[in-house]
């Protein structure tokens, strides 16, 4: 018998799959407990309908972050900070820094998991911090640390 999934199960697939099961595993288990519906001609249509919408947001979310990149790379960011004797930082610059900045100076909201710098910064430079802006798609953007004295 074919079902039409109506939420996500480990074992079976995730909501809005279209699986095949055996007819008493259906009738008795997955209908009465609303995990799945039956899967008739106008269900069907419905799910199908809801697949391809889901498909063109993904895809349209996809192309939003490709030209988010392209724009990310253009930006350079400079942070002024404190520093001690050449030109050692108090601290150091985190990716919460790069995000507030990115915020402040471009109005670009990330979230700070979504920055990643190489390794810690502790002194004056520039430096390329990695951004994964969506799965599989990163850009990189300059920061340039600057002594605020």
């Amino acid at each position: 018998m074919k079902v039409i999934l109506s939420q996500d199960n480990k074992k079976l697939g995730k909501k809005g799959d279209i699986i095949e099961v055996s007819e008493g595993y259906a009738r008795n288990y997955l209908l009465p407990h609303n995990i799945a519906i039956e899967a008739t001609k106008t269900n069907l249509n419905v799910a199908k309908a809801k697949q391809g919408s889901i498909a063109r947001q993904k895809q349209q979310d996809k192309d939003e972050a490709v030209l988010m990149a392209a724009q990310l790379k253009k930006v350079e960011i400079t942070i002024p900070v404190r520093t001690g004797e050449d030109g050692r930082l108090f601290g150091s610059v985190t990716s919460r820094d790069v995000v507030e900045k990115l915020h402040k100076d471009f109005n670009i909201e990330l979230d700070k998991r979504k920055v990643e710098i190489a390794s810690e910064i502790k002194h004056t430079g520039t430096f390329d911090v990695l951004v994964k802006v969506y799965p599989g798609i990163t850009s990189t953007i300059k920061l340039h640390i600057v002594s605020a004295e």
